[in-house]
């Protein structure tokens, strides 16, 4: 059982890892080829963040949040390889933050094709995040020692 336990935190995680590595292979002076798709969004949530709040949002570094996002993804799957709490955590971290921005399904028409393909990666990545809760509740739910029951000694007279 611990082996297949194992086994499925390397594939799960695998999806992070590797995606964090190529998105670090291909980071630059610019932050790499996610930077010309994330600078747009990342400047119209600004404005959106801004006119609800009332309040002037700084700009957002996108070289620095491609950075965040490649932590996130690597050093979270490693952890979470080994069983770690705080790897998931992290993981779940990575989803809330990137799964609204990237996957903008609901800046689309439902008939357009752009539409259904956002909304299926929208969807693949809410299962994620719900699957990475499952492994948190399972987590809690188990205790951190078990409790052996002392056996009573025999009295020698």
């Amino acid at each position: 059982m611990s082996f297949f336990s194992f086994l499925g935190r390397v594939l799960f995680a695998s999806l992070f890892i590797l995606s964090a590595w190529q998105m670090f292979n291909e980071f630059d002076g610019t932050g790499g080829s996610i930077a010309k798709e994330l600078k747009p969004k990342l400047t119209l949530v600004r404005k959106n963040l801004s006119s609800k709040l009332g309040v002037g949002i700084p700009d957002i570094n996108v070289r620095q949040f491609i950075a965040t996002i490649i932590f996130l993804k690597g050093v979270g799957g490693i952890l979470f390889v080994f069983s770690s709490r705080f790897g998931s955590v992290l993981l779940l971290l990575h989803l809330a933050i990137t799964t609204p921005l990237l996957y903008d399904f609901y800046n689309y028409r439902p008939n357009s094709p752009k539409y259904n393909l956002l909304l299926n990666d929208f969807i693949q990545n809410v299962a994620l995040s719900g699957a990475l809760l499952f492994f948190i509740g399972m987590k809690n739910s188990i205790p951190r020692r078990q409790l052996r029951k002392k056996t009573p000694k025999a009295k020698t007279n």
